[in-house]
């Protein structure tokens, strides 16, 4: 376990910082919607530039890496924790709301690229399994950031003040990320064309994007759904995403052993099929209790599927093309991350937050037609050469 832990040691802090900004925010959004003076659907639409940069900071990633070297990873994750600090701000609200929401998922795509290719290239070369733990860092962060928020919040103080406080954290644990040989090999594609990546990072990065459109979006609109549909407190409405993260922190450390054991499309199958349960529970329920209950098995589920997808997708890689190969995975993949928010507040505008839910259950269920033609698609081809 400390080899493992040393292994993952400078991918852990970015993880972790991400994970701090991103359940922030989600704990926030009651006092950022108040602050904006909009509803669901408003806001949805004033964080639809938060994709668009993400998407074009994904595309820029592989060059921006090489370019940056060993740098690459905390410099990232360091101008996305600072980016965090600037949402709640205020005025003039909207205009500097949708600008800082653009830097956060600019800067959050750029690091989400650089922090799984850098996983994918050591798992491969020293044989070891680590997504699940790094996820879990991811989610352990969450639920941090959405407690000490809930804390936050709870006490009178306002996103001012406690977005900048925690984005200080996230920014000290973003430095931890450096390391002294920690230049993510194999970016570039080389100057002869080098191997395809073929279809295998596309299928992956499919079952990526469903696991993390569900998975932001509940953690994004729990703290909503608990404090407007059910009656929630602020500190009961920071509970709900916190929950969920927990779960899934501590599911993503079970899955780090399960993974080694198992076959992993099943691991997806099963995974998918518990987080669509969940999803359905919080969707009906009377009472923020049942409603965490929902977010537990639905965390349970969901955990897996990311960090699974993205490990196969290395491990079936040709060694040359395995960073391309899992940035290729991770950018379509975060499509999902970045549209689950916005696509649930609209749908939440025009049908109810609960319907939102049932949105995200009936998506849970293509992962199970994806993981299969990825098996599919994997007995077809050799076995790569497993070289860094």
């Amino acid at each position: 376990m400390l080899t493992t832990l040393s292994a993952a040691r400078a991918a852990l802090g970015a993880f972790a910082a991400m994970g701090i900004c991103w359940g922030t925010f989600a704990a926030a959004i009651p006092d950022l919607k108040a602050m904006l003076g909009v509803n669901e659907a408003g806001f949805g639409l004033l964080i639809l530039g938060t994709p668009i940069a993400g998407v074009l900071a994904m595309l820029a990633a592989p060059a921006a890496g090489a370019a940056l070297g060993r740098i690459a990873l905390p410099a990232a994750a360091g101008l996305m924790a600072l980016a965090f600090a600037l949402p709640g701000q205020g005025a003039p609200a909207a205009v500097w709301f949708v600008t800082a929401m653009m830097l956060c998922g600019g800067a959050t795509g750029l690091t989400d690229i650089l922090m799984n290719a850098r996983v994918a290239e050591i798992e491969n070369r020293r044989g070891l399994h680590l997504m699940n733990l790094c996820h879990a860092a991811y989610s352990f962060g969450y639920a941090g950031g959405a407690l000490l928020t809930g804390l936050w919040r709870s006490a009178g103080f306002g996103p001012g003040t406690y977005m900048v406080a925690l984005a200080a954290l996230a920014f000290t644990l973003a430095l931890s990320s450096a390391e002294r040989d920690g230049t993510i090999r194999g970016l570039s594609r080389p100057a002869g064309g080098g191997a395809g990546l073929g279809l295998l990072p596309m299928i992956g990065g499919g079952i990526v994007l469903i696991a993390f459109m569900t998975e932001n979006a509940a953690e994004n609109w729990s703290a909503l759904h608990i404090e407007q549909t059910l009656g929630g407190s602020p500190a009961e409405g920071a509970m709900g995403p916190a929950a969920l993260a927990i779960t899934m922190g501590l599911a993503r450390l079970a899955g780090q052993g399960l993974v080694a054991r198992l076959d992993p499309v099943r691991l997806l199958l099963s995974g998918a099929a518990v987080a669509a349960v969940g999803a359905l529970v919080v969707a009906a329920a009377p009472t923020p209790g049942v409603a965490y209950a929902g977010f537990v098995v639905l965390g349970v589920g969901a955990a897996v599927l990311a960090p699974t997808a993205l490990s196969l997708v290395g491990r079936t890689a040709p060694a040359e093309a395995r960073a391309r190969a899992v940035a290729r995975a991770t950018l379509l993949g975060y499509f999902g991350y970045f549209i689950g928010p916005p696509t649930l507040g609209l749908i939440a505008g025009a049908f109810g937050l609960r319907f939102s839910f049932v949105f995200a259950a009936a998506m849970l269920l293509c992962v199970v037609y994806l993981s299969r033609l990825f098996a599919h698609r994997v007995a077809r081809q050799p076995e790569p050469s497993s070289g860094a």
